[in-house]
């Protein structure tokens, strides 16, 4: 078996789906999943009248979410963990045993990327392994999506994101789409840049994506690859577009641009507001200091 799934657990529309769609993750890797519910307790404490209650019920949520777990395969072992504190900490503490972690996006407000709930996000910022986050879609199985996309700019995170985009393609037997779109001067710049040089340029980030997907065929020989370059295009909105009827976005969490310093690459914090299908976010582990 694998290592470990662990599955963030609430009552919502979201969080079912992320239970769903990690049930079905673990049944092709044969692996545990782990469900974790955290309870916070900035409003409670063991003195409080009302706090045996509160945990009864969230006691009660987990379990209810095992059962979940167990009708939709009975052979994979699943294990509950009730928290108190921060859910994205909790979470994250688990990260040095798991695989992966999945939660469901928690998006509040009336308009698409509004008001991104802080949950995922920081998750995604926190955890050292890969996070997928799953978005409440018509089709949770992913019966009428197809494909595989993955963002590429040629940076370590980049590297472990097509690493797992590729073995993910060839599990599922979907075709794998990789986009790299490059930073381009602006219109007003590219008036003074020789055409030559702009040319070499975009010479140079072609190889950068050949180079990304370099050996991909050897490794997993029915995988089909395909190579889309993007010029004078946000790379966010470029993902975002391919990625509408996919199964499956995978980005890495820094990228190599100026904001790449940043908790969360401004890539995968964008990709985020805008999820448009299952998207697993990379991170390149690195020893604890």
């Amino acid at each position: 078996m694998d290592r470990m799934i662990v599955v963030g657990v609430d009552d919502s529309a979201p969080g079912d789906a992320a239970l769903t769609w990690a049930m079905q993750r673990a049944t092709k890797v044969d692996c545990p999943v782990t469900l974790v519910h955290t309870v916070y307790d900035t409003w409670m404490a063991e003195g409080y009248g009302y706090y045996d209650s509160i945990v009864d019920a969230e006691k009660k949520l987990l379990l209810d979410a095992q059962a979940k777990a167990t009708a939709l395969n009975p052979h994979i072992p699943t294990h509950t963990e009730l928290r108190h504190g921060n859910a994205p900490r909790v979470l994250a503490e688990f990260s040095d045993e798991a695989s992966l972690i999945v939660v469901g996006t928690d998006k509040k407000g009336r308009f698409e990327g509004e008001l991104f709930g802080s949950v995922s996000l920081q998750v995604a910022a926190l955890a050292r392994c890969p996070v997928a986050i799953i978005p409440e879609l018509n089709d949770p199985v992913g019966l009428t999506r197809s494909g595989v996309v993955v963002g590429v700019d040629g940076s370590a995170d980049s590297v472990a994101a097509v690493a797992i985009a590729a073995a993910e393609a060839d599990r599922t037997g979907q075709e794998l789409t990789a986009i790299y779109a490059p930073p381009t001067p602006s219109s007003t710049n590219l008036r003074f840049i020789p055409t030559q040089a702009v040319e070499e340029r975009m010479e140079e980030e072609r190889i950068v994506l050949a180079e990304s997907v370099a050996g991909l065929t050897t490794r997993y020989p029915d995988l089909v690859v395909h190579q889309r370059i993007e010029k004078d295009a946000y790379p966010a909105r470029v993902l975002v577009a391919a990625a509408h009827e996919a199964q499956l976005l995978v980005v890495g969490s820094h990228g190599r641009g100026a904001l790449a310093r940043l908790m969360l690459g401004s890539v995968s914090h964008e990709v985020l507001l805008h999820i448009p299908c299952p998207t697993i976010i990379t991170t390149v582990r690195h020893p604890k200091k």
